[in-house]
């Protein structure tokens, strides 16, 4: 249902990406029948940060659009983590 991968560009020391194999273009195209699939991503997104023992903190982030830094036309999660975050992003 679901790959996961380690980013070949990335933005913190861990930087996984989380891509279901369906395609959904962006969020903004997700309907109600993909609710599994959404929560399925979310679910994985912890999984990942317990495998790596991302216990100090970590942070998911989808992309939606090119103002968002959105690349890739299918929707996915990225899970960064240990590094210090900041607020506001970018």
């Amino acid at each position: 249902n679901l790959i996961a991968f380690r980013d070949v560009n990335p933005q913190a020391p861990v930087h996984v990406l989380i891509v279901p194999k369906r395609v959904v273009p962006r969020l903004l195209d997700a309907k109600s029948g993909d609710r599994e699939l959404l929560g399925d991503l979310l679910l994985a997104a912890a999984e990942v940060a317990k495998k790596l023992d991302l216990k100090s903190g970590f942070r998911v982030v989808i992309n939606s659009g090119p103002h968002a830094g959105e690349s890739v036309p299918h929707l996915h999660v990225h899970v960064l983590g240990q590094r210090q975050m900041s607020w506001p992003p970018g």
